[in-house]
């Protein structure tokens, strides 16, 4: 099985990845488009020149190896993607063969997590319109709603709402999806150094959020727009 979890950045989606890397039988896969994405758009994202050097930037290139055989002969992949990164032009015909999950995340949360990391974000930087677009695609040929799962629900009760995902994916759930080494892994995307320093010291989900941050208010606007998209996707969620 080929596992696509579909989010914007600073959405629990590093943490989620080192999850499923714990599992033992699980290949992992760390944003296979950021390259081909940045080459594409030129955006002048932190780490931009190494991230592109480092994997392929041909779409069709990574489309094909995100559905070619699963690495070391693990019998799952998973593929943490960014939505931001399936740009109009990027294949979109490999979703076919994989089972899409949307990772959701409430915008102000988001906001706040990105702003840390780099100034300044659009509302096409944080993944929220792209990710809706994505699940009304995914939703269409599938005939229903693909999975959604909420972080809050993953840090909140980490064991249970892991055990929902994987039944609902038909695989069994592993206490060893809650706890991961402390630090830098060697599946990591070469971005890691910029994005990654707070995921690296933890060994396991963190505890429940607090109350929503207080934003400035150009990034409460932000959050405010992103705040329906994440809600229609938050009302399906398993």
């Amino acid at each position: 099985m080929k596992i696509a979890m579909w989010s914007g950045p600073r959405n629990l989606s590093t943490a989620m990845l080192y999850s499923f890397a714990a599992r033992g039988d699980c290949a992992v896969v760390d944003e296979p488009f950021y390259g081909a994405y940045l080459a594409a758009t030129g955006l002048p994202h932190p780490m931009a020149a190494e991230v592109i050097a480092s994997q392929p930037t041909d779409p069709a290139v990574v489309a094909a190896r995100c559905i070619g055989p699963v690495a070391d002969g693990k019998t799952l992949s998973y593929q943490k993607h960014m939505t931001l990164h399936m740009i109009p032009e990027f294949p979109r015909g490999f979703l076919r063969e994989m089972e899409n999950v949307f990772l959701i995340r409430h915008p102000a949360r988001v906001v706040a997590s990105y702003a840390k990391k780099r100034e300044g974000p659009t509302l096409a930087d944080i993944g929220f319109v792209q990710q809706a677009e994505l699940f009304d695609e995914v939703a269409g040929w599938l005939g229903r709603a693909p999975l959604v799962v909420d972080s809050a629900d993953i840090r909140d009760n980490p064991r249970e709402t892991l055990g929902k995902l994987c039944a609902a994916l038909g695989i069994p759930f592993t206490e060893a999806m809650l706890h991961w080494p402390v630090g830098p892994k060697p599946y990591d995307g070469v971005w890691a150094p910029h994005w990654y320093n707070a995921v690296h010291k933890s060994s396991g989900f963190e505890d429940p959020e607090g109350p929503l941050p207080d934003l400035p208010a150009d990034y409460q606007r932000l959050a405010d727009q992103a705040l329906p998209y994440f809600q229609r996707l938050a009302a399906l969620k398993l």
